[in-house]
């Protein structure tokens, strides 16, 4: 029932940012049978501007309690007039709910559909939309990547654990902000280290770097090969992966893991006194995969 919860709070943000006509053209929109709601949908850029929206922290706090990991911070006015519209639909007869969704993501242009993954964490019956966002994943228009991968709750909730790695890979080869997909530690696995650790071995034969956010998803996993790799990490000339290095072995169980973060004490004793976190590897310039 996310999107019916959230129905009330997103309307409070659009309300600050939209005029008194487009108020009431939305409002009057939202209200209509399915087929004028689908309408509505689609001419939203004809009748609302596209000025980005600026969200307060009651309004972003509320919007985290009521549906944790999702975000509209960045979206435009036009964005979440389309997701609020779909919060307004009928969810009491599933055919009826799903067929005009399943009608827009048929007939969808590209912002369309960015609103309509941004969406999915919102509509009732999840288990239906599974098979579009894994088709999302696959996408190669870049916004609509990162309307289903990044600040979306539902991969993390509903993915099988080989569609979360296809989305978690698709997000590092295209050198998006990993540590903007909701339920990335949480949903860490042993097939995906090794991946990753393969991934790694490629980009370091081809004389390319690897974004320091990927070694955070092994520590629960390392062992005598992912040490290795720890190892070269810490001889590299670059600071971020010995930051790398040190975060992934402080967060490891495996013993020898610890033993050679203790080889290095100055990183050893920042990762212990907090002043270094994988929060200040969170960059996305590195052009990495380019």
């Amino acid at each position: 029932m996310s999107g019916l919860i959230l129905n009330d709070t997103l309307w409070e943000v659009l309300a600050v940012h939209l005029t008194l006509s487009e108020q009431q053209w939305l409002k009057e929109k939202g209200a209509t049978p399915p087929r004028e709601l689908m309408t509505a949908f689609v001419a939203a850029p004809r009748f609302l501007s596209k000025r980005t929206i600026q969200t307060d922290v009651n309004h972003s706090l509320e919007i985290s309690k009521l549906l944790p990991g999702f975000s509209i911070e960045g979206w435009n006015v036009v964005r979440l007039s389309r997701v609020w519209l779909l919060t307004c639909l009928d969810v009491a007869e599933r055919e009826a709910y799903i067929l005009p969704i399943e009608t827009l993501f048929d007939t969808a242009e590209m912002n369309e559909l960015v609103a309509l993954y941004s969406a999915l964490p919102l509509l009732e019956y999840p288990e239906q939309w599974l098979f579009r966002a894994t088709d999302a994943v696959r996408s190669n228009m870049g916004v609509v990547l990162d309307s289903i991968a990044l600040n979306n709750p539902y991969p993390a909730r509903f993915f099988t654990e080989s569609a979360w790695n296809q989305l978690v890979l698709k997000v590092i080869f295209n050198d998006k902000p990993i540590h903007q997909i909701v339920g990335l530690d949480e949903r860490t696995n042993e097939p995906l280290a090794r991946t990753l650790s393969d991934f790694a071995h490629e980009r370091w034969a081809a004389g390319r770097k690897v974004a320091p956010q990927v070694w955070r998803l092994v520590s629960k996993y390392m062992d005598e090969a992912l040490l290795k790799d720890m190892e070269h990490l810490f001889k590299s000339s670059q600071p971020y992966d010995q930051a790398a290095a040190a975060l992934a072995c402080h967060h490891s169980d495996y013993e020898p893991a610890r033993r050679l973060l203790a080889s290095h004490p100055e990183l050893e004793k920042s990762v212990q006194h907090g002043t270094l976190t994988w929060a200040q590897l969170e960059f996305t310039d590195l052009n990495t995969y380019v």
